[in-house]
């Protein structure tokens, strides 16, 4: 499913956090939301999945505006994993990955075949299969986030909305987790802060500052020295990957942010 965010705008508290932002991901890609805090990442990827309202501009799944959907049919279309997670269920693992499958069910339904397939598979997709029957609100942070993520996949959206979905995983779990994403080729908008993540899973990039997008393109193309110190502020070195060859950003820690960057 495509997805295109067409000027974009959103104003809180009198004050425009969104300027007239252009986005699309094409079916099955992964595209990537980068830039500083407060660059206005956070604020698109809520009007996505709908927790705010532009006050302009629209949001459309195959040319269809999500603000024209159903509580139900917006929740069968789009999943999102956000910043705010509201995190102390007092309910299992598994019931409160069973909770992806509500916008399917009519209401006092039970579980199906089908319906304990789907959160089976999706709990040994994120390594939590063991811990089904465990308390929600005794996991870890990261143990939580990979919960939330097999909700989002019980969903069986056409589109992700991720919001910086590798917080508080440590590396196995976020390569883990980044190798899930490529695997399951569905549509995603993700706003990563590792840019050496992003690069390495996205297809391609949005770059925003102060609420406006400043580049676009392939990793390749947009992240560059000259924009890594114009909008993040670092001095650092883009070269390839040894292992994948990708893209791979090697920041100076001793620079200050107003050095040249290097070539």
């Amino acid at each position: 499913m495509r997805l295109d965010v067409e000027d974009l705008r959103v104003t809180l508290s009198g004050r425009e956090v969104v300027s007239g932002v252009h986005l699309f991901a094409g079916d099955g890609e992964i595209v990537g939301l980068v830039g500083p805090n407060g660059s206005g990442k956070s604020t698109v990827l809520r009007t996505v999945y709908r927790h705010l309202r532009p006050s302009s501009g629209r949001v459309l799944l195959d040319g269809d505006d999500v603000r024209e959907l159903t509580a139900r049919q917006a929740a069968r279309h789009v999943a999102a994993l956000p910043q705010e997670r509201g995190t102390d269920f007092e309910l299992s693992v598994r019931e409160v990955v069973a909770m992806g499958r509500t916008p399917y069910k009519s209401a006092f339904a039970g579980e199906d075949p089908e319906d304990r397939r789907i959160i089976t598979t999706a709990l040994e997709q994120v390594g939590m299969a063991a811990d089904a029957g465990r308390g929600f609100s005794t996991l870890s942070g990261g143990e939580r986030q990979r919960v939330l993520l097999a909700r989002a996949f019980t969903q069986q959206p056409d589109v992700l909305v991720l919001d910086e979905p590798t917080n508080h995983l440590d590396v196995r779990h976020q390569v883990e987790l980044l190798s899930l994403l490529r695997e399951h080729r569905r549509t995603t908008f993700v706003a990563l802060h590792d840019l050496n993540a992003a690069a390495s899973v996205c297809d391609r990039l949005h770059v925003l500052d102060n609420g406006a997008v400043v580049a676009s393109g392939t990793p390749r193309e947009v992240l560059t020295g000259e924009l890594l110190a114009e909008v993040f502020g670092v001095r650092a070195a883009v070269v390839d990957h040894p292992l994948t060859g990708d893209p791979l950003i090697a920041f100076d820690h001793r620079a200050p942010a107003t050095a040249v960057p290097l070539t």
